[in-house]
Order: structure tokens, then sequence, then C-alpha cells
């Protein structure tokens, strides 16, 4: 059975705690870099954490919100498990390893300016369309099941229509280059991933069709089974 999206959360917000925890008991044993993106539409701030470990097969990556400096301090609850990770193998020496940190840092940052421009579209397109209020939220704990990993700490929710629209990615190293994006709309146990390029109305329009079709389908099982009830009555009560 598949991993929930609360679950994935979970698990990333236990290691993250554990990732502080370990480096706080063995500072020189690890190092974290921090990449801030500014100037956002939607997300505003972004700051981007590479953290390695002698112990870790992988420099991991997570991204927190705000324009965090170096040495300020930032808890684990505030971090964003991102699956697409630094990948420095293949430097043979520290400028060839600096290089490789550029190109692939890059790749994440062109990443979340691509993603956030695509929200800011969304968020339009969701106001015009729908006709609801749409707000911003930057939980890093969005309490979803999604089908994708989540880029970014940042989601465009329409309360209304208990509606959540958030940026993904495709698990990948950075070293492959900038990761698959796509845009998840989530509504209650429904839920889909559509190409970042894809246009929003469209997308829109498709996802309430699916909404639709599994409110019917949930409809009629609630039916069937009402019918199966009553009849299994039926049966007790003749039998009495």
């Amino acid at each position: 059975m598949g991993e929930s999206g609360q679950d994935r959360d979970e698990a990333a917000r236990r290691e993250a705690e554990a990732l502080l925890e370990r480096a706080l008991l063995d500072p020189e044993a690890s190092a974290a870099v921090a990449l801030r993106v500014e100037g956002l539409a939607i997300g505003e701030s972004l700051t981007v954490i590479f953290h390695g470990r002698k112990d870790l097969a992988t420099i991991q990556t997570f991204v927190a919100n705000g324009g965090h400096g170096a040495g300020e301090a930032v808890t684990a609850q505030s971090l964003l498990r991102v699956p697409c990770d630094l990948d420095l193998h293949d430097a043979a020496t520290r400028s060839e390893a600096e290089e490789l940190y550029a190109t692939q840092a890059r790749a994440l940052r062109e990443a979340l300016l691509a993603a956030d421009t695509v929200l800011a579209i969304w968020q339009e397109a969701l106001a015009e369309l729908e006709d609801i209020r749409v707000s911003v939220d930057r939980s890093v704990d969005l309490g979803l099941s999604l089908p994708a990993h989540r880029l970014m700490p940042v989601a465009l929710v329409a309360p209304e229509r208990r509606l959540t629209v958030v940026p993904v990615c495709g698990a990948r190293t950075l070293a492959e280059g900038r990761p698959p994006l796509g845009i998840a709309c989530a509504q209650q146990d429904v839920a889909h991933v559509y190409p970042l390029p894809d246009d929003p109305e469209r997308c829109l329009k498709d996802f309430s069709r699916r909404t639709a079709e599994h409110a019917h389908r949930l409809a009629q099982q609630m039916e069937h089974q009402e019918a199966s009830v009553a009849r299994f009555l039926e049966l007790n009560g003749d039998a009495a």
C-alpha cells in the first residue's frame, strides 16, 4: 500500500528533527548551505537548505519560508523536505564541486521560480472562475494526502470549496537537472496532478468533473450499501 501524504509529511518532519539533533551532537560531521530565493509573487521569500552528513548517502534538501541568513536558527517544524538532493559525486576537485553545486542550486532555484509564477496564474484563475476567496497557506504540514511530493511550503486554499492547490515535484537528484514539476489539486479525498504548463482554467474544469464523478460514485456506493442492509434486516425479520 502506498504511503499517504500525511505519512510523508510526518516522516519528513521527524527526519528534519533528527537531522538537527544529530548536527548539534556532532557539528563537525555535518554541513549546511543556505540559498535564499526572494522576490516571489506568492512565496515571497524562501530559503533552501542543503544539509549533508558523513554518515548520510545524500545531501538532503529542505525549503523554509522566509529569507534566513547565515547563522540564523531554523526550527525543524519550519523545514519542508524536498526530495531533490545535491549530487556532487562526479566532482574530482573542489572547483569542480563548486561548479556542480552552483549548477544544481540554480536548477532548484529555477524550479521554485517557475512554480511560483504558475501558482500566481492559478491564483488569478481561481478568483475569476470560481468567484471565491483564495488565501495563501504557508504551512509545512497541510494535513492532506497528495499524489506527489511538495516543492515548497506554499499552497493556495479556497476554503469555501475545500480546495487546495499545491506545487509538486518528482523525486530525483539535481544532477539530472530541474526536477519534473506539476500542480496538484486536492479536495477532501480527491487529488490529481496537472503538468505545470497546463491551462489552469482547463485543469479546474477537469478537476470539478473528477470531484463530481467521485461524489456520484460515493452516492451509488452508499445506496448499494443501504439496500444491502435493508434486505438483511428483512431476512432477519422473517427469521424472527
